[in-house]
């Protein structure tokens, strides 16, 4: 009786009635899609950094490293930081589906712009990635939770992680094998591959398109035609003083690299502290929502304080890699790019046993505290960067040193991303206040984008000393004394949090 109205709830949520794994057959076509999507974005990620830092006569750009990583954190800060209007032109113009699909079209051209040898095609490729990545990063997980009956559908939490193990098996596969042409062969046709995933990704989810739930299509909050000529009024004038701004620094020969740099890494620390502010001034909002806000204040920080260390996997990290790391194991010869790969492959043998591990701690009345959860995340990350730092050390004078150094260092940051990224999307989930529920997970991302500008602009002071033993150690102290003071603190964050535990 059971399985009976299980398969009838399945074809209920499936317009064809097939079904995926005991799911609705839509999530097929959206765990696909997503793995395509993430197989072009992490084998790009592999690539920028090495790309930008090489030399002109091996076909890159040339740049410093503080540079390419500078741009590197701006660009996956900015990928953050459009979620945000992502999913507003979902819920108020064109609704999931579509503007999952626009995304999706805008990434392909961005990767294909990457694959031209021309450095503004390169800066202009990058600029589509990002708005594309926004667009779909905030809908697709959306589009999931409508294959299912609400969220107390049994089926919805094993369907999401089926999802994201399309995420992490595409970010796996990725490094392989767009990295290993990248660096192999040629910069720009491993560029190329990307787009060529993406273009499957997106064929993916047109072509299995009708399996998806009808309210992928709705406009949840449709905008009236008074607010669009406000909203179209406002765009068309700060595009119109940006386009004077920077026509004129242009036209008169003052433009760097810097000027799109910190403006924008400026923008993406102030725009969550407008955000918060705005929330925490709300008169809508009661006393107790108002001092949960506060206590997920110290949430906030300390993820961004995590992300601005572990979004270098892709930077700094990737330098070290190419620069100073030994490309044999065990008589295995293998391009820099490939570390990439050992996050999500840690990420799939280690998931699991921390779900186990937390339900157990949990009946044994010994689970830690969300606070705890978030403290153990930051040691685990200073503590990788402490690791990084004698890495750094063990290669001084051109030593090439053992790959197991940045083995270890994604093992320990792993570690650290299962303690607190899970944990950070549950606990922004119960101390949002009633009024911004929905808002609130785009606010969770803000906290990606304003720990990579922290990056950027640490980056940018810092220059040449970028990747040396100190950035390592100054940075790796910093989130360890982050993490004992959130420990410390975790009375008063209790407090705060009232009845979220």
């Amino acid at each position: 009786m059971a399985s009976t109205t299980l398969e009838a709830d399945v074809q209920s949520a499936s317009p064809s009635g097939k079904t995926f794994l005991g799911h609705p057959r839509g999530l097929a076509t959206l765990f696909m899609s997503e793995m395509w999507e993430r197989f072009s974005y992490y084998g790009m990620r592999a690539l920028l950094v090495l790309y930008m830092t090489a030399a002109v006569t091996d076909g890159g750009l040339g740049m410093k490293v503080a540079v390419a990583t500078a741009v590197y954190s701006v660009y996956t800060a900015m990928v953050y930081l459009l979620a945000l209007p992502g999913g507003w032109i979902a819920d108020r113009f064109l609704g999931a589906r579509k503007t999952v699909a626009l995304g999706g079209v805008i990434i392909m051209i961005g990767h294909f712009l990457l694959a031209v040898p021309a450095e503004v095609s390169f800066f202009v490729g990058l600029v589509f990635i990002a708005v594309g990545s926004g667009l779909l990063k905030a809908n697709i997980s959306t589009m999931v939770g409508h294959l299912y009956d609400g969220p107390n559908d049994p089926r919805r939490d094993g369907g999401f992680t089926v999802f994201y193990m399309g995420i992490n098996l595409g970010a796996f596969a990725a490094p392989l094998v767009i990295g290993t042409v990248g660096q192999s062969v040629n910069w720009h046709l491993g560029f190329a591959l990307a787009g060529i995933g993406m273009a499957l990704g997106l064929s993916q989810f047109l072509l299995g398109t009708r399996h998806l739930s009808a309210k992928s299509d709705v406009v949840t909050s449709p905008i009236s035609a008074a607010e669009k000529r406000v909203i179209f009024r406002k765009a068309a004038l700060w595009l119109a003083a940006a386009v004077v701004f920077y026509g004129t620094v242009v036209l008169t020969g003052h433009f760097t690299i810097d000027w799109a740099i910190w403006p924008l890494s400026i923008a993406g620390i102030a725009i969550p502290v407008f955000v918060f502010a705005k929330v925490k001034r709300d008169k809508d909002l009661s006393s107790d929502e108002k001092s949960k806000m506060s206590g997920y204040i110290w949430f906030f920080v300390a993820a961004a304080v995590f992300w601005m260390i572990y979004d270098q996997s892709g930077s700094t990290l990737s330098v070290f890699a190419d620069e100073n790391t030994a490309s044999t194991l065990f008589g295995i010869d293998f391009p820099s790019s490939w570390f990439q790969s050992l996050n999500p492959l840690y990420i799939m043998a280690l998931a699991p046993v921390f779900a186990w591990m937390w339900v157990a701690l949990s009946r044994r009345a010994k689970n830690p505290s969300t606070t705890m959860k978030f403290a153990f995340g930051l040691l685990m990350i200073g503590g990788s960067f402490l690791v990084m730092m004698l890495a750094m050390a063990a290669s001084a004078g051109g030593v090439k040193v053992t790959p197991l150094w940045l083995a270890m260092v994604y093992l320990v940051q792993t570690v650290g991303e299962l303690t607190l990224s899970p944990v950070g999307l549950s606990v922004t989930t119960k101390l949002a206040p009633a009024k911004y529920a929905s808002q609130m997970m785009g606010v969770w991302f803000l906290a990606v984008t304003a720990g990579d500008c922290v990056a950027a602009i640490i980056q940018l002071g810092l220059g040449d000393a970028t990747g040396s033993t100190w950035y390592f150690a100054f940075q790796g102290v910093m989130a360890i004394i982050a993490g004992i003071a959130l420990a410390m603190y975790r009375k008063k964050v209790v407090r705060l949090m009232g009845d979220v535990h």
